[in-house]
């Protein structure tokens, strides 16, 4: 079974409602049938019940079992959402009653009060307004100051293990982060990786330095995440900062790191930046011929993800 396979049975068990605030595209009426047949999740298209239906027709698909809101329809939602914003942001009602007509705010909102479980958004608005509007509705789990995300690389073949999944963070929204963004970009992808993959997360915070190896500003924020994320989790395996090498290969951390429980055995890599973190899982993918899956949101108080605007029914 591969690994989506596997996320889809789990899924399965308990079906959670999603919502799609895109819901006239083509793309997200598709993908929201196909969610149905499957039988893991229960859609919410938000968006022109005639314009959605009319997708629908053209496709030959039927909309049964899938929750369609036409946003001037739920004058009563909209009320209460706006209320709710407005006591969550501090600011005058009427500004919160024009937000929330957004349909991404809404199915945000959707969110927030628990009406959905979760919001997929993003083949038809840019990542930055996503995570905006979610950052603003859903809001950021505790102890969080900004949003991120990783990616799950499942590599053919690495070290004689078929299939070795690794996560990698952030390669796809945080561009410079700080060292205190940097440890929560870790912390996250550590326990997300327990989380969704039950892996035993060995998490190495990635540098072009070993252990102090070299002397540099770039080397000492790295230094200071570490740090910090081992006061934000004192229970994750946390190491760092480590060369790329002296994380994965166990003869190379034999001879550059002493007592780590990390080092040549790391499962979740936590790059510098994002010119690292994008650069480095796309050679892996291509190169390597590993499968990568994401970016996946975190961060968030509830969950969201973000697709791309050249997303496929398949990645919906």
């Amino acid at each position: 079974m591969n690994l989506i396979d596997s996320f889809i049975d789990k899924a399965r068990v308990k079906p959670a409602r999603i919502v799609f605030p895109e819901g006239t595209d083509e793309r997200i009426v598709a993908a929201a049938v196909k969610v149905r047949e499957l039988g893991f999740s229960e859609p919410v298209l938000l968006g022109d019940r005639d314009e959605i239906a009319g997708i629908a027709a053209v496709q030959n698909v039927s909309l049964d079992g899938i929750d369609v809101m036409h946003l001037p329809d739920q004058e009563e939602k909209l009320a209460s959402f706006a209320d709710m914003y407005a006591a969550s942001r501090d600011m005058k009602l009427a500004i919160a009653k024009k937000m929330v007509k957004k349909p991404l705010a809404f199915g945000g909102m959707m969110v927030k009060s628990g009406e959905a479980d979760g919001m997929v958004a993003g083949v038809a608005t840019a990542t930055a307004f996503v995570i905006q509007i979610a950052s603003l509705t859903i809001g950021l789990e505790q102890g969080f100051t900004k949003p991120s995300s990783f990616f799950i690389m499942v590599v053919p073949e690495f070290a004689g293990e078929k299939d070795k999944v690794f996560i990698f963070a952030d390669c796809a929204v945080s561009v410079s982060p700080t060292a205190q963004e940097l440890a929560e970009i870790g912390v996250a992808a550590g326990l997300n990786a327990k989380a969704l993959l039950d892996l035993d997360p060995r998490i190495a915070f990635l540098s072009f330095s070993t252990k102090g190896s070299a002397n540099h500003a770039d080397v000492n924020k790295v230094a200071q995440a570490v740090e910090i994320a081992k006061k934000l989790n004192p229970e994750l395996a946390i190491d760092g900062e480590l060369q790329g090498d002296a994380a994965i290969v166990p003869r190379v951390a034999a001879k550059k790191v002493k007592d780590s429980q990390v080092a040549g055995t790391a499962n979740v890599l936590v790059f510098p930046d994002l010119d690292a973190g994008n650069i480095n899982y796309k050679l892996v993918q291509y190169l390597a011929n590993a499968k990568a899956y994401g970016p996946i949101m975190q961060g968030f108080a509830k969950p969201v993800n973000d697709m791309s605007r050249g997303a496929t029914v398949n990645d919906v």
